[in-house]
């Protein structure tokens, strides 16, 4: 890892506690448009067709819109809880909207960002929406760590795709042999950055069994200390 000079990071479900900070939210805008559901059967339906509606949306087989109504719909509708179309548009843009004013961050985020800045150059490539994810960072106080932010939505595709990569290397004034990505996903962050040639270190926070020498797996933030 010597030749590493830039650390590229996702920012949900690796920095940003994506999880927490989005049961939160769902918690708030039931509670302002009197939603009677009980929120831990909503979010154990919820989880795996967000989920799955991301993964399609990486595919660019949905839109974004229709990621954020599907999701919310296929949900409601597996639960048998009538709403109306207006209710879950309303629902939806609540939740973009209030989403940033819960800033949980993982374990470690503070350390392994301290520890990083004056080694490396640190950067983001997110999925993300645009529209929200500068206000996340800037609310839970790592913005500042960051020379170069690089959403899906400003290249036009989104990870995978080695267009988001290359972009943001290019953006960075890096070379994919001194970079290396660090990230929750093993699609969309590790597969994506190794097949672009940089390296990359895959957050396997549930301890999932993975098996594959071409890339470092770290349990927390913190292990990855032990490679940079």
């Amino acid at each position: 890892m010597k030749q590493i000079q830039h650390v590229f990071f996702d920012l949900d479900h690796t920095l940003w506690d994506f999880e927490k900070n989005s049961d939160l939210t769902f918690q708030k805008v039931f509670l302002l448009n009197n939603i009677d559901i009980d929120l831990a059967s909503f979010l154990e339906v919820y989880r795996p067709i967000n989920f799955e509606y991301w993964k399609l949306y990486r595919e660019e087989k949905v839109t974004k819109e229709a990621l954020r109504y599907g999701r919310l719909k296929k949900t409601f509708d597996a639960i048998n809880y009538v709403i109306s179309d207006g209710m879950i548009g309303l629902i939806a843009n609540q939740y973009i909207e209030f989403l940033a004013d819960f800033n949980h961050l993982f374990d470690g985020t503070f350390e392994i960002l301290d520890y990083l800045k004056d080694k490396y150059k640190l950067h983001i490539i997110t999925n993300g929406f645009e529209e929200i994810q500068s206000k996340k960072m800037i609310n839970s106080k790592i913005h500042h760590y960051f020379d170069k932010v690089v959403t899906s939505e400003s290249v036009g595709v989104k990870k995978p795709n080695a267009k988001v990569f290359n972009f943001a290397l290019q953006a960075a004034k890096a070379d994919k042999e001194n970079s290396i990505m660090i990230g929750d996903n093993l699609e969309a962050d590790i597969n994506g950055a190794l097949k672009v040639g940089m390296k990359a270190i895959h957050c396997n926070f549930e301890n999932q069994i993975i098996k594959s020498n071409n890339f470092i797996s770290v349990t927390s933030l913190i292990e990855i200390k032990q490679y940079l």
